[in-house]
């Protein structure tokens, strides 16, 4: 029985473009549907999450790192009694938006958006996603996804204010989304904060010492594993801990959450949509472990001497391109020649250069600029 203050598919506030129902699936089931079918989804399996392909084949890629998020997510929604379909959405398209090279590349658009009074945000690109750039469909462009999916898109992960964003303004952005879409930047937080643990210390970059130092809750966790198992590798006790650590944060996630509608008498939608802050959170004492592992990731693997030249060959591509197409737009496909008659040429470059796989930006660099 879903909880009285899940999202109901049945009083969802439908699609932009109205479309007869489904025989047997809902709205936010083919909400799912259409996110895996996308091209923009596709692309995913070639954006850089942490590392680019010059290390392994093994390490997430976005598209694997949404597929964990996903999981993840689903778990817990069912914990809840949320709307899992909505939930598995949600997660499936949360990172939609991203350029390629991972933050990098984010960092570097941006800059670039910057020099000409703009942003790159990639929360607000992946709504112009689903909504323009993806076309399917003979009857409206986009995907025209459920208000509270493209809601969830919007506000999972932060707030936007009217005043700065008055093209949000139907996504009703003086009141909190749902637990749903709440979730989702949490569940991406427990997915790479343990994935990048496991996939810095398969590259070599993260020491089991320093980890286990600097990071309370991996080694609370590797502590059981080592008296438990110690017989086993290393590498064993390692994905013991991370197994153990990762099951900590869904767990505490669930129980707080819970805790949370509790005290607040959030007994429907409306009084989570009210309520002065949003709902689902860790615990103070994962929250603050939560963080540490985060900040040990920033300081160690993230920021760490190896991964510079990625850093720098995706400002160096991403700044190239993006400057080689503002001198010269008669170059750029004649699709988006047409789209700058009509919005900024920043704009457009922005949006071409932000859809691209690493693969494909570093052709277009080689092909342009390495002549």
């Amino acid at each position: 029985m879903p909880a009285t203050y899940a999202v109901p598919v049945e009083q969802s506030r439908g699609r932009r473009y109205p479309e007869p129902a489904h025989p047997y699936r809902n709205d936010f089931q083919r909400d799912r549907d259409r996110i895996i079918h996308a091209r923009a989804f596709r692309r995913l399996e070639n954006k850089t999450q942490v590392f680019t392909k010059r290390l392994s084949d093994h390490f997430r890629t976005r598209l694997t790192h949404t597929i964990e998020v996903a999981q993840i997510s689903r778990t817990i929604a069912a914990a809840l009694d949320l709307n899992v379909d909505l939930v598995e959405a949600l997660a499936l398209v949360h990172d939609i938006g991203h350029p390629p090279f991972g933050h990098a590349g984010e960092k570097a658009l941006d800059a670039c958006m910057r020099e000409h009074g703009s942003v790159f945000d990639h929360n607000l690109h992946a709504l112009r996603i689903v909504e323009h750039f993806e076309q399917r469909y003979a009857d409206f462009p986009g995907l025209n996804l459920t208000f509270e999916v493209r809601e969830g898109i919007i506000k999972h992960s932060r707030d936007y204010g009217a005043a700065e964003h008055p093209e949000l303004a139907e996504y009703l952005l003086d009141q909190r989304p749902p637990i749903e879409a709440q979730l989702i930047d949490l569940t991406d937080e427990i997915g790479y904060n343990t994935a990048d643990l496991d996939d810095g210390y398969e590259a070599k970059l993260l020491k089991l010492p320093k980890m286990r130092e600097q990071v309370r809750i991996f080694e609370r966790f590797y502590r059981d594993a080592d008296a438990q198992h110690p017989q086993a590798s290393e590498k064993l006790k390692f994905n013991e801990a991370l197994k153990r650590m990762l099951d900590l944060m869904v767990t505490d996630l669930i129980e707080s959450t819970r805790v949370n509608v509790e005290r607040a008498f959030a007994n429907t939608l409306d009084d989570v949509r009210t309520f002065p802050s949003r709902l689902a959170a860790f615990s103070p004492e994962v929250e603050d472990m939560r963080r540490e592992a985060k900040q040990f990731l920033y300081d160690n693997l993230y920021y760490s001497s190896p991964l510079r030249p990625e850093k720098l060959d995706a400002d160096r591509v991403i700044t190239g391109l993006f400057q080689f197409w503002m001198k010269n737009p008669d170059t750029l496909p004649p699709s988006y020649q047409e789209q700058a008659n009509l919005e900024p040429l920043h704009r457009v470059i922005c949006d071409y250069i932000a859809g691209m796989t690493d693969n494909y930006v570093l052709e277009q660099y080689k092909r342009l600029l390495k002549k």
